[in-house]
């Protein structure tokens, strides 16, 4: 009977991701649950920017694996991820938490717009500005000049 209850949910998670092998699926609706939440969040480390829940990767399903063993061996979901990233680090994570070394790969993006608006503003003041006010020297001295070309 526990492999029926298996197999049903099984089929009734199939449609959602593909990669969750049968064998993969945990007893308990409640674990399961909480492992394919988890596993959506984690990042494959071959796949670029694909959860270990969508990845059919050999390294995904070992991870999805892990995620299920940690669960049923009592972790709460804080835990499983903290495990995971201390294994791993903090590229397993897909959305990456804004905080120490992380700060700069957030604010790089907003401080190079900035910066190349700055620039740009500078360079078309500069060309608005037109140059200086010539003396009446050079005023003269340019007209004998144009007068000596004609």
């Amino acid at each position: 009977m526990p492999y029926l209850r298996g197999f049903v949910i099984a089929c009734a998670l199939a449609g959602a991701a593909a990669a969750v092998q049968p064998d993969e699926v945990l007893d308990d609706p409640a674990l399961e649950e909480r492992a394919r939440d988890l596993s959506q969040g984690l990042r494959c480390l071959v796949c670029r920017n694909e959860s270990i829940d969508e990845s059919n990767a050999t390294i995904a399903r070992d991870l999805r694996l892990l995620v299920r063993e940690r669960l049923v061996a009592g972790d709460t979901d804080a835990e499983v991820v903290e495990f995971v990233v201390d294994r791993y680090g903090e590229y397993v994570l897909l959305n990456p938490p804004a905080t120490g070394g992380n700060i700069i790969l957030w604010a790089a993006p907003l401080a190079l717009l900035l910066l190349g608006a700055g620039v740009a503003v500078a360079h078309v003041t500069r060309q608005k500005g037109g140059g200086e006010v010539l003396s009446a020297e050079e005023e003269a001295r340019l007209a004998e000049l144009l007068e000596e070309r004609r």
